[in-house]
């Protein structure tokens, strides 16, 4: 019986690595009580899990020969997620139930598998392709403010031509246009605590939405003071996602 072609590792060239085979899409939600660790420190953290796990992992060229994992975007370090997208590149095809085997309890701490996709091997890098983000969002006010106002507050921002804000960028205090990075807010729960959702959008000159400036223009309308008691990305847009 001869070798099936789709599942045979295929071998360099003598003294070469092994050459990229398959490339998998995890889907991966991160728990409020996770280890608050670093972009750095998180990427580590990864790369000994899945080496842990036994996957046949390429590694990029040059003298570091780091695997080729990548992030969809930068997630805050305190922050709960529901939906991240790590791309992991193997030298071998492997079916989804044996990666789904060899990563069960062995994920970085307060991580979880939601899903994952067997994507083309050959398509573009997975950080060029994030353009927005989902942000669940709890709110409490120093002061009474019914959810109706709220929501009239979210529709003034989506419908507002500017929303000018200022935001600290190398060590100073720097005016910008919150609005071409806000894509929508909506009031998704009236509670207690109302519950907003925020998609923001990760541009490569104007820079990222942040949920907290979501959430001071939202105080400036009402003029009312609020506070997101608790803050988790949902999940990442890519640009050929719909709705």
């Amino acid at each position: 019986m001869t070798d099936d072609p789709a599942t045979t590792p295929v071998p360099g060239a003598a003294g070469e690595p092994p050459q990229p085979r398959q490339r998998w899409r995890l889907v991966v939600g991160r728990s409020p009580d996770a280890p608050t660790l670093g972009q750095r420190e998180q990427a580590d953290a990864w790369e000994a899990a899945l080496r842990e796990a036994g996957l046949p992992l390429a590694r990029s060229a040059g003298t570091t020969g780091r695997a080729r994992v990548s992030f969809g975007a930068p997630l805050p370090a305190a922050m709960p997620a529901d939906g991240e997208l790590i791309d992991i590149v193997l030298t071998e095809r492997w079916p989804a139930w044996r990666v789904r085997d060899a990563l069960a309890g062995r994920l970085p701490d307060g991580w979880r598998m939601v899903d994952l996709h067997d994507v083309w091997l050959a398509g573009p890098p997975l950080p060029g392709r994030v353009t927005a983000a989902d942000y669940r969002i709890d709110l409490i006010a120093s002061t009474a403010v019914e959810p109706e106002g709220v929501v009239a507050a979210c529709e003034r921002l989506v419908a507002a031509d500017r929303l000018p804000r200022q935001r600290v960028k190398g060590g100073r205090l720097v005016d910008y246009d919150l609005r071409p990075l806000l894509v929508d807010v909506r009031v998704i729960s009236s509670g207690p605590p109302i519950r907003i959702l925020a998609r923001t959008r990760f541009h490569p000159e104007l820079g990222t939405g942040r949920p907290e400036e979501v959430v001071a223009a939202l105080a400036e309308v009402t003029g009312t003071p609020l506070e997101a008691t608790a803050i988790a990305r949902e999940r990442l847009i890519l640009a050929d996602d719909q709705g």
